[in-house]
């Protein structure tokens, strides 16, 4: 991957995306600071990336608490001197949490609010504290996980959905407030990806129903998405921004 060396770039958020980005991103030559709730899979995205000739550091970061958030991002600018990328990857996904995700009438509002404080408050936190960053270095990528559940109906999962609509917005407000200054901001929108999260969320039936709608002959891998990540987090995709692209073998089809 070209126009990655030696681009320092946050990760918020850790696990099976995060890490086959982490690999394209460490080929290149780039240095890594991944903040995930969990230390021990912030290492392991780290380690991905060291193994693939790029540098990194681990540590626990709970995106929704904003004290942690900009402890990580003071580290990336101390430690390196500047902030080249940014890339929001981290979501409420628990098993637990999921299951109190139900529909408008019945939700808990704890369960609400705790996914809109991470997947959506927590991504504006990060861009509130490397946005600074960016431009006082002239520029650098954003790039936004969100989902196809920020276009398609969906009975259940009301506050993911929600929350996935919402980065898309906040995707084009930095777009659009901050491209003279040389920040992009992009959003990623994956179909099925079989991470092992995904693998202990979603039974093998529903798998295979997806399947079955989707143009594609396979569902997705992680290293198709961190392909895309990395693309974007890159110099090549220079003249791309506020655009939302779906990584998911045809399975949304927009204009």
């Amino acid at each position: 991957m070209e126009g990655l060396k030696d681009k320092v770039i946050i990760f918020a958020g850790a696990g099976g995306i995060a890490t086959a980005t982490a690999q394209f991103l460490g080929a290149g030559g780039a240095k890594l600071i991944v903040g995930d709730i969990s230390e021990a899979a912030a290492e392991r995205t780290v380690r991905a990336a060291t193994d693939a000739g790029g540098e990194g550091i681990a540590m626990a970061v709970d995106i929704s608490n904003e004290e942690q958030v900009k402890s990580q991002i003071d580290l990336a600018a101390k430690e390196y001197g500047r902030i080249d990328g940014l890339f929001n990857v981290a979501a409420n996904i628990h098993p637990d949490e999921v299951i109190r995700d139900t529909n408008a009438v019945d939700i808990d509002l704890a369960a609400w609010q705790r996914t809109m404080d991470v997947n959506l408050t927590g991504y504006l936190l990060t861009l509130k504290h490397t946005i600074p960053h960016m431009v006082a270095a002239g520029g650098g990528s954003v790039v936004n996980a969100i989902s196809n559940a920020a276009y398609a109906g969906m009975e259940d999962k009301v506050a993911y959905s929600v929350t996935k609509a919402g980065i898309g917005a906040l995707t084009r407000h930095i777009a659009r407030k901050y491209g003279k200054s040389g920040v992009r901001a992009n959003s990623v929108s994956p179909g099925l990806v079989l991470t092992e999260q995904t693998k202990l969320n979603l039974p093998a039936k529903y798998r295979d129903m997806i399947l079955a709608t989707t143009p594609a002959p396979r569902h997705g891998r992680a290293t198709d998405i961190g392909a895309m990540v990395a693309f974007l987090l890159s110099d090549l995709s220079e003249w791309i921004t506020g655009q939302s692209i779906c990584v998911d073998g045809g399975t949304t089809m927009r204009p």
